[in-house]
């Protein structure tokens, strides 16, 4: 959702151009999260404030035109902040534009990611104080309610510390939360908070030696990491002993309290940090860092006073990753590196060799696995596919009954779930609203909780028992694609070590497995039918609706190739499970409506070809992908996409990349903006 970036420097002189030219850089590599309008704060003697409705460019061009301060000042030390808004309170607007302050003075300023639950009594509260209101969201109440607090203590001779006032105003707020907050009452100072909301911290200092925590990481962490088999700390990953871990912390803390000069970045994706630093602190829920006027920073929890001890890890990223790199949308260059984004997916796990599949993250808790009562799949969108691709394999190898469920309804049956139960939680991002909220509900109730997510650090990779990292590589498309084929990918996996006890399935097993060596091979071979798509694409962009028709791996694959036309070109279009047709949605069928079939050879092809007669035989002219050489289907008077055949547990991995290229290609052909869709944000974060 929403995009946070804060950049400040001590003793480390920078000019002011410089200084806004980071806070606008750092808001582009937040632009993929979604967001409708953009604004900055820096400090000129007071706090200058630039927002907008629109996009970056657009507010950089008004810096450029409006700013009065003189770029080529240099500062010895700074603190700025920026923000991309995506609209929940209030419409897109400069007055509902972040940051947010406290009174025309700019006394208490403020940028916050989330939604204050329960704004509307302290905004009525602050109303009756004096207090005026100029926009429609929540974010308002935090900066007047700061001063309020602010001046209430003044009064009765208390100055109080620029923690001790934000605390308060925490202690009074509800909901969830990453926000950071400046005031004119405490120069060079910054507080940043978070409540389920991510908000990481990136750390640069000229004045430690640069080999220092690249050795101490050697020394301090020498057991394998489980993953990858490379020393790095991190959940699911093999973490330092708690006496080790406090150690390495305090002597990186010392070398940072020694440096004179140093610059923090703090945002709410780390692909905004990895350009400038990879030593990075993830701030958790309840946290609140204080940045004093001398550079140093400190943690609070929850209970003040209380000093929380937070993991040094390095950002396993590179720059690369985060950039186009030649290809014209992010979308594009994610779905073609595929091929790699499998590979590395598999790399340290699947060893061929030895016929076996190893997950360190599960390693003390597969025989766990095994003996539960079920498994629960939960997830929402493109996860909830990936889980919903697999459930046949998992139910089959591990011979246990499989849920796959949408979090919100989850929750909003308050489904049951018991000790015995294992459920895992999928998320690119590891910190979707509604997941998180899930897993919450089922660790109260004492289940196994496993976490599948696309990112270190993230709240659903602290908070599981256990899991495994997809390792895809950054992901910055709002549309997921190189994820859901990872995600896929990991679950299989997780069916294959789940059933390698069972002698009755080791011929199946050792199949797969054999697959899984030439997938990236198929892969490669199947984004080669990009011209055929383009072709399809100009056929059909004009259409006003779509149906896909699938049936068994192949249903998800369907969903999913929905749901990527219906993101990013708006055309409205429905995944049908093909023994459904008779159901209701026959009477779509006819000789207008574009229908896209998934026609590859299966077990249930029969079905597949009965399927395809109903849907002739209304007139339908379908779009087919079959499989390769197939010479049946290609003698029928249709357009054909031939895809590799490969084990049907991993047909659908090959199977949708044609409709994520058919997606990407409809909406461009309708000049619609590939990688940012309207209304969409990439890291859903509230419910």
């Amino acid at each position: 959702m929403c995009g946070i970036f804060a950049y400040l420097n001590y003793n480390t002189p920078q000019d002011f151009e410089h200084v806004l030219q980071l806070l606008i850089t750092g808001l582009r590599r937040l632009e993929y999260r979604g967001y409708d309008s953009a604004g900055i704060c820096v400090h000129n003697g007071k706090p200058e404030i630039f927002k907008m409705a629109g996009n970056v460019s657009q507010l950089e061009k008004a810096v450029q035109e409006q700013t009065a301060i003189d770029t080529s000042i240099r500062v010895q030390s700074h603190c700025g902040m920026a923000h991309t808004r995506w609209a929940t309170h209030g419409p897109p607007s400069t007055i509902n534009c972040h940051p947010h302050t406290s009174d025309p003075d700019n006394q208490f300023v403020v940028v916050h990611n989330g939604i204050i639950t329960n704004y509307l009594p302290l905004k009525q509260m602050l109303i009756k104080k004096g207090y005026q209101f100029v926009s429609d969201t929540d974010t308002e109440v935090i900066p007047k309610l700061a001063k309020y607090i602010f001046d209430l203590k003044m009064k009765d001779n208390i100055e109080p510390t620029f923690p001790e006032v934000i605390s308060e105003v925490l202690r009074h707020i509800e909901g969830a939360y990453a926000l950071i907050c400046t005031s004119t009452h405490y120069p060079n100072e910054l507080i940043s908070a978070r409540k389920g909301s991510p908000l990481i911290l990136g750390i640069k200092s000229s004045d430690v030696d640069p080999q220092f925590i690249s050795v101490l990481d050697a020394k301090m962490n020498n057991q394998p990491n489980f993953e990858a088999g490379k020393p790095r700390r991190g959940s699911f990953l093999g973490p330092l002993s708690p006496d080790n871990q406090t150690l390495y912390n305090r002597m990186v803390e010392s070398q940072l309290q020694k440096s004179k000069t140093v610059e923090y970045f703090l945002a709410s994706d780390s692909s905004a940090l990895v350009e400038h630093t990879k030593k990075v602190l993830f701030i958790e829920d309840g946290d609140l860092v204080h940045f004093n006027k001398d550079g140093h920073f400190h943690f609070y929890s929850k209970n003040q006073g209380e000093r929380p001890t937070r993991e040094i890890q390095t950002l396993d990223m590179e720059l690369a990753e985060i950039t186009k790199g030649g290809y014209s949308h992010y979308m594009l260059k994610e779905i073609f590196e595929q091929p790699e984004s499998v590979v590395n997916t598999m790399r340290g796990r699947v060893l061929w060799d030895k016929g076996q599949v190893i997950l360190g993250g599960l390693k003390s808790k597969i025989d766990s696995i095994r003996r539960c009562r079920r498994l629960i799949f939960v997830a929402c969108g493109t996860s909830y596919h990936s889980a919903l691709a697999a459930r046949q394999l998992v139910e089959e190898l591990s011979e246990l009954p499989v849920s796959v469920e949408l979090a919100s309804d989850f929750l909003d049956r308050k489904t049951p779930v018991f000790r015995d139960d294992t459920c895992f939680f999928i998320s690119q991002s590891g910190e979707t609203a509604d997941t998180l909220k899930a897993l919450e509900y089922c660790l109260s109730r004492g289940c196994l909780c496993v976490g599948i997510t696309n990112t270190v650090g993230s709240a659903i990779a602290r908070l599981t028992h256990c899991g495994v990292h997809v390792n895809a590589g950054a992901e910055i498309g709002v549309a997921s694609t190189k994820a859901y084929t990872s995600q896929l990918l990991v679950i299989v996996m997780i069916a294959i070590k789940l059933g390698e006890d069972r002698l009755s399935k080791q011929e199946r097993i050792h199949t797969i497995m054999e697959d899984l060596k030439i997938l990236p091979i198929k892969i490669r071979e199947v984004l080669a039918l990009e011209d055929k798509v383009q072709e399809i694409a100009r056929s059909i962009h004009h259409a006003k609706s779509l149906l896909l028709l699938g049936r068994g791996y192949n249903y998800a694959t369907v969903l999913e190739g929905a749901l990527k036309i219906k993101e990013i070109s708006y055309i409205h279009s429905e995944g049908v499970l093909d023994g459904e047709l008779k159901h209701g949605p026959l009477a779509l069928v006819d000789e207008t409506i574009p229908i896209i079939m998934v026609a590859t050879r299966d077990s249930l092809f029969e079905k597949v070809q009965n399927a395809l007669s109903q849907v002739t035989a209304r007139k339908g002219q379908p779009i087919l992908i079959c499989s390769q050489g197939d010479e049946e289907m290609l003698k029928l008077p249709f357009k054909c996409l031939e895809v590799p055949t490969i084990s049907d547990c991993l047909q659908g991995i090959l199977n949708i990349i044609p409709m994520q290229l058919l997606s990407y290609h409809v909406a461009i052909l309708k000049g619609l903006n590939v990688d940012q869709p309207r209304n969409l944000a990439k890291s859903v974060t509230v419910e």
